[in-house]
């Protein structure tokens, strides 16, 4: 008897202990099901909003930055399989938010990256702040439903995720 309880516990912790393995914590400091942290926006050409008048809007926040490879290996794929299929769709924003970066290496990351999707400065970390913790890494997505509730997070690039992704802004755009 005492065999067979050693053999199931055994058997009971295999799969905690892998699936701890795989895949390292995220450090977000956020949750799905709760408000995105709101926060100023301020476009390349100065005009500033804030997070929350975009309610109504799907919104993805891609936190990225220049010296991330990672960020440059998925932010290809943002850009054609995202942001050129909804950049017509008034129900859908995305947002890069570059940290810790100035005005002139965004604009170099932009053209090396070759992507046309709005990227904002985050230069002093405070907006990545209150999604993640502070010294966590990009790249790292954020996707915001219509009601300003986070609905999908993502860290590092892996194409089943980013997938996975693109389904919940599908399904996010279609919801009333």
């Amino acid at each position: 008897m005492k065999k067979i309880a050693i053999v199931l516990l055994v058997l009971f912790m295999l799969p905690i202990t892998f699936s701890a393995k795989e895949k390292k914590s995220p450090q977000h400091i956020v949750k799905i099901g709760e408000t995105a942290p709101n926060f100023t926006i301020t476009y390349p050409d100065g005009t500033q909003k804030q997070l929350s008048d975009l309610r109504g809007k799907v919104i993805m926040l891609q936190f990225t930055a220049s010296w991330c490879p990672v960020c440059l290996k998925e932010m290809p794929f943002i850009e054609k399989d995202i942001y050129q299929k909804y950049k017509g769709n008034s129900n859908f924003v995305l947002l890069g938010v570059d940290l810790k970066e100035k005005p002139d290496e965004i604009e170099k990351f932009i053209k090396t990256a070759k992507i046309t999707y709005p990227i904002i400065s985050d230069i002093d970390g405070k907006i990545f702040e209150l999604y993640a913790e502070k010294d966590a890494g990009v790249t790292r997505n954020i996707i915001i439903d219509k009601t300003g509730k986070i609905a999908f997070l993502t860290r590092l690039f892996e194409k089943d995720e980013f997938n996975e992704m693109r389904k919940v802004i599908k399904k996010l755009l279609k919801a009333k």
